[in-house]
């Protein structure tokens, strides 16, 4: 499948430089996929040159004319719908219309960036003198390095890609060596809308030995990643020695919080909306589920209730509900991750193990635990994966203080009908984003990011094509 693709470098597909290749993975039935283009270092180097000459073009082409084809490529998008949402089922697992929805979400990012290349604003500022005028503009960043993970190729691919070429900046950018295709299918598409060659550069292979070379060349102004916290700080040290921007977007563990006025019914099905999507493999999933005493047993009863509901299976298979865990390696932590929680003390009320009936692919079941208390390691480490411990609060403050203590800020749910309650903890949620009585966060209009060690700067919304950006001022006198 991986074929017609390769590296993508001054505008064309091609083979690595010695043509070597690595196995790319169906986490449904641990099928090869296909074999995809590993980079060299020669690759990379060629890249970085490709994007150099690219930005020379970019930069100059007037913002309606950048801004015309990012449109084309979210209507392109569109029309390629399905074979975008197939290239992420085989190779994340996720079900093919939560795929589908996927590509909707990437094309809006790429609509959105489209109308910002037009709305970037400069500024003029009242000169003290008479004889002066002081002009303030905005001018590309110059070559981004895109670093993507795999658990939503397609969306966090275009926030990258769509906000550099708003910017007027030429980008390179590595998916994870999981989710090529995906990400190749989308350069595939910048192409075909007529992104001039070296604006729009792909690396497929090793993430490491890519991203470290792409740091320490001089031609990267700005680095964007989404990934792990432990990944960022390893990045962000490498960036500082060429003093580069950087975008991180990096680990979570979001509280969902149950007040007792809410609706349970509607609390649950945001709840299993939000916790289910990719089977938790999604940094904003809820980790920390907080309810309320008096309708604990109630909101737990209905959400096993409605967990017991959904087909695990090939997303592939239209009646299904919860693909497979996109790799092995992750079916062995969350295993690992629910044996810890057992031990620790909590009750399994509902899975802990592998789906009975799948002799392949890495499946397990939706587990939850009661009896979890603050200090238990699934309350600290990202779970990644189908895994819900309940817990139980008594007050409006109590319940802040919990959910706040911890290391990582990029979501927080709340559920109430108050209106007080609602405004109160929004406020007061040490989070990037916070999501009242909806499982909806992420939104091409809207800036998305977290705080603490979740990282920093925003993508989506107005505010993040700024990060893509350099500020200059001139004072300018008008008497020669």
């Amino acid at each position: 499948m991986y074929e017609k693709f390769g590296q993508f470098i001054d505008g064309k597909w091609q083979k690595s430089s010695d043509k070597s290749t690595y196995e790319v993975i169906n986490p449904a039935n641990e099928e090869v996929i296909g074999h995809a283009s590993k980079a060299t270092p020669a690759d990379v180097d060629k890249a970085l040159k490709s994007a150099a000459k690219g930005l020379e073009v970019w930069k100059q082409t007037p913002p309606w004319q950048r801004s015309y084809i990012i449109r084309k490529i979210a209507d392109k998008m569109r029309e390629k719908q399905d074979v975008l949402a197939k290239w992420m089922t085989l190779e994340v697992g996720k079900p093919f219309a939560e795929a589908k929805g996927e590509v909707g979400g990437a094309a809006d990012i790429f609509e959105w960036n489209a109308e910002e290349t037009k709305r970037i604003y400069g500024q003029t500022v009242e000169s003290r003198f008479a004889d002066t005028r002081v002009h303030v503009y905005y001018q590309p960043i110059g070559v981004v390095a895109a670093l993507t993970p795999w658990n939503f190729p397609l969306v966090l691919s275009s926030r990258k890609i769509s906000t550099a070429l708003a910017a007027g900046c030429s980008v390179i950018v590595k998916p994870d060596v999981i989710t090529p295709g995906t990400v190749m299918e989308l350069i595939d598409i910048c192409r075909e809308c007529g992104v001039p060659p070296g604006v729009v550069n792909l690396l497929s292979g090793d993430p490491p030995s890519i991203a470290q070379q792409l740091i320490s060349s001089d031609i990267i102004k700005k680095i964007s990643v989404t990934g792990s916290t432990r990944v960022g700080k390893l990045i962000l040290k490498q960036a500082a020695d060429k003093v580069q921007r950087v975008t991180m977007e990096l680990s979570g563990h979001s509280p969902f919080i149950v007040f007792d006025d809410s609706n349970i019914e509607k609390a649950t099905d945001m709840a299993i909306s939000a916790k289910y999507r990719n089977n938790g493999q999604v940094c904003i999933s809820p980790n920390r589920f907080y309810i309320q005493e008096k309708k604990k047993d109630e909101f737990v009863n209905l959400f096993i209730e409605k967990t017991k509901k959904l087909k695990i299976g090939d997303g592939m298979d239209p009646s299904v509900q919860l693909g497979p865990l996109t790799t092995k390696k992750r079916l062995n932590e969350v295993e690992e991750l629910v044996e810890t929680t057992k031990k620790e003390g909590a009750k399994v009320l509902l899975g802990g193990k592998r789906p009975a009936g799948f002799n392949k692919g890495f499946y397990y079941e939706p587990t939850i635990f009661d009896n979890v208390k603050d200090d238990f390691t699934i309350m600290k480490v990202e779970p990644f994966g189908p895994l819900v411990p309940m817990l139980s609060f008594k007050s409006f403050d109590e319940v802040i203080e919990r959910a706040n203590n911890n290391d990582l800020g990029l979501s927080s749910y709340i559920c109430t009908n108050s209106m007080e309650q609602a405004h109160r903890a929004s406020e007061l949620m040490e989070t990037g984003t916070v999501a009242v009585n909806t499982p909806l966060v992420a939104l091409a209009e809207a800036p998305f990011g977290g705080i603490k060690q979740t990282g920093y700067g925003r993508e989506g919304g107005s505010m993040a094509i700024k990060d893509y950006l350099n500020v200059k001022y001139t004072h300018l006198g008008i008497k020669g």
